[in-house]
């Protein structure tokens, strides 16, 4: 059972089935038939090398929670070297910070302010001039800034994401900038990303919010809510940690892009529908996410529709718009996109001021606290009421940002040839919202649009987040009377410029046109979004990607297999016009691996094939021999070793051959197994090619034809 006949027809060594010609007794080899075979090259079919159960299971772990093997470094080196990796392996900034350098610094204090001013208002001409001086010092130390034009140096980038996603979650806005401070500065410690920069984002904010209001009222109930999103992110963190720490980060693979950028549209237009009540003015807006309800509370209270709210809101949602299609239309005048928002928030905040809008109809942010961060564990609640909304609510925002963050940090990383490690960014984003779940801050992630400025301006290393970090402080400290009269109108037109960008028309025709079935999961996760809520449309799209991996598993690929004339290539009939089929063969091929959940599929469909060829196939090209070609067969199992068994069986009864071709390591150390207890495949049925097979039983056919 090593391997093929040898040489078939001589050579010791054999067992006396392999002395056999399939198809009957033994007779006498015509002599030219005898030479004919001698002279062919056949190759055994060889088992894989012996190991213990020990061994495999540790190799199968290994490739399956260790498949980048982040500990190889450690190999030969002494203990107290392995420990000192070990830390700097939990601990990043321990890898880099020894070999910080001023010049370095000086790329990451450029970077640190800038994405800084995505998170707070810079609306003050003291401020403003402060960093104009601060620019002018830089400069002095002629340090090169290639991506900050004078327009960014001189007036910074206030987009209020930080209030503004605040707002989105419904949750009070200083929440939104208490998340801009204390996650950077964890995330500068654990994480491994160079460009990414963390804050809250679009998305898990809509979701947080659009969930918890399924069970609270954040406007009758504030500080309940308020407990329930402090919560949920705990959970977030640890679903998050606890899948980079079990190495189980595959998990998220389950979000394909399919399925993303439908449910990234969709969220899109959901979060644009939401800001319909800033920037219509409307008091009384329905809590619910859907197209419907939403259309319906819009056109329900028109009498509550403020002309001079919808003016003011217009104008600069066309500004945001047209900024941006100039950024995108001359990528060097990214800057312009990135003013933009700035340019809204002075000029809107001077307006209100100027001319008390705020008595006229256009409600403003008001008074903000100044201090920094204040402990939350004690509003943290698991009160089992809400302890399964919250758990929920933490594992579905816990794996989109995560998903995101992920996505955002490699993305970049790419683009400046590093690795990012996915399990160690798991425990980092993990851990930074635990921290912050106790610290007044809700979910937080790595958000494109932060780090994407962050990578334009010429970060070096992590120290960025700590700098924008710091410079929050200072906001949150000293500047929080600046938005007083910031109209909540703008911070609605800032979001729906932002999120436009998440509708990837493009990628939605490129999957139209790569795969029909992705295209289907990308409608239903966009219209389940849209239609029905954030949470069920995300689930239904992944619903439908799993099931189209359980049918890829539970019908797998077969194909019927002719021979390209000429060669020794064997290729789908169906695939290739030039490949015929071989007389008195049927030749398949299997491509996924035999298990339970697909072997009487196979059954079946085999049998099916053998009737239908032996139809087709007149008395001048009987059928003798099924050729089954297991090289795509990576793995099989108790019930794929008894569906090769029954189905020899089967064919036998028809008295017909069954011929395996190059069976992979564990298909033939299993078929070794079962031969152990009663020989079911015989040495001589086992081939290296499909060539090999056809030309060594075309010949034994001939012997053995009277």
């Amino acid at each position: 059972m090593v391997g093929m006949r040898g040489a078939y027809g001589g050579g010791g060594g054999g067992n006396g089935n392999e002395s056999q010609p399939p198809g009957g007794t033994a007779a006498p080899a015509p002599a030219p038939a005898t030479r004919e075979i001698a002279a062919m090259a056949m190759h055994k079919v060889a088992p894989p090398p012996p190991r213990s159960t020990a061994s495999k299971m540790k190799a199968r772990v290994k490739e399956t929670f260790f498949p980048d093997d982040p500990f190889r470094g450690f190999k030969g080196q002494p203990l107290g070297t392995q420990w000192l990796m070990a830390v700097k392996y939990l601990f990043p900034i321990l890898d880099w910070m020894p070999g910080y350098s001023f010049s370095l610094f000086k790329s990451d204090l450029i970077s640190g302010l800038t994405i800084a001013s995505l998170a707070i208002p810079q609306a003050t001409i003291q401020y403003i001039l402060a960093l104009r001086q601060l620019f002018s010092i830089l400069y002095n130390y002629h340090i090169r800034i290639d991506f900050i034009p004078a327009c960014t140096v001189d007036l910074g980038l206030s987009w209020l994401q930080g209030i503004s996603y605040a707002k989105l979650a419904s949750l009070p806005p200083i929440i939104g900038l208490y998340s801009s401070f204390v996650p950077p500065m964890v995330y500068a410690v654990l994480g491994s990303s160079r460009d990414l920069a963390v804050g809250p984002v679009s998305i898990a904010s809509l979701i947080m919010g659009s969930m918890l209001r399924q069970a609270v009222s954040p406007s009758a109930e504030p500080l309940l809510f308020l407990q329930l999103a402090f919560t949920s992110t705990l959970f977030a963190g640890l679903v998050q940690a606890s899948l980079g720490i079990l190495r189980l980060g595959f998990i998220i693979d389950f979000l394909s892009k399919a399925t993303l950028v439908g449910f990234m549209a969709g969220a899109a237009i959901i979060v644009s529908l939401q800001q319909l009540k800033a920037l219509l003015g409307i008091v009384h807006f329905t809590t619910e996410m859907g197209l419907v309800p939403v259309m319906a509370s819009v056109f329900r209270h028109t009498e509550e529709w403020s002309w001079q709210t919808i003016l003011m809101g217009v104008c600069f949602l066309a500004f945001l718009l047209a900024a941006r299609h100039v950024s995108i239309r001359w990528p060097k005048l990214f800057w312009v996109s990135a003013c933009a928002p700035l340019a809204s928030v002075v000029i809107s905040t001077l307006l209100v001021f100027l001319f008390k809008a705020q008595n006229h109809g256009i409600s403003i942010i008001g008074q903000l606290k100044c201090g920094l961060n204040r402990p939350s564990w004690d509003k943290l609640l698991f009160d089992t009421t809400y302890l399964g909304l919250t758990m929920k609510t933490g594992l579905v925002t816990g794996i989109i940002s995560l998903t995101e963050g992920i996505a955002v940090g490699r993305t970049f990383a790419s683009l400046k040839d590093y690795q990012v490690d996915g399990n160690k960014e798991m425990m980092a984003i993990g851990l930074m919202n635990v921290v912050g779940s106790c610290t007044s801050c809700y979910v937080t992630t790595g958000a494109f649009s932060r780090s994407a400025v962050n990578h334009n301006a010429g970060c070096k290393t992590a120290m960025s987040n700590v700098i924008m970090a710091l410079t929050v402080m200072v906001t949150l400290l000293f500047l929080m009377p600046l938005f007083v009269y910031t109209p909540n109108v703008v911070l609605g037109a800032i979001i729906i410029a932002a999120v436009i960008g998440l509708i990837d028309i493009p990628a939605v025709y490129h999957i139209w046109k790569m795969d029909k079935i992705d295209f289907l999961v990308c409608v239903c996760a966009f219209a389940g979004v849209i239609f029905i809520s954030v949470q069920e449309g995300l689930a239904i799209a992944v619903g439908i990607s799993i099931f189209r991996v359980l049918m890829q598993i539970t019908r797998p690929k077969m194909m019927v297999q002719g021979n390209i004339k000429g060669t020794d290539i064997y290729r789908d009939l169906h695939h290739y016009k030039e490949a015929q089929r071989v007389s008195g063969f049927l030749i398949l091929a299997i491509e996924a691996p035999i298990n339970f959940a697909n072997s009487n599929y196979l059954n079946e469909r085999i049998k099916r094939w053998i009737e239908e060829e032996s139809f087709e196939q007149d008395k001048q090209t009987e059928l003798h021999f099924i050729i089954l070609d297991l090289s795509a067969v990576p793995a099989i199992d108790t019930s794929g070793i008894a569906f090769l068994i029954d189905i020899k069986k089967s064919i036998e009864k028809r008295g017909l051959e069954l011929v395996l071709v190059n069976p992979t390591g564990e298909v033939m150390e299993k078929i070794q197994r079962v031969n152990e207890a009663q020989t079911h495949f015989r040495s001589d049925y086992l081939y290296l090619t499909t060539g090999e097979a056809v030309a060594s039983l075309s010949v034994l056919a001939k012997m053995t034809k009277p």
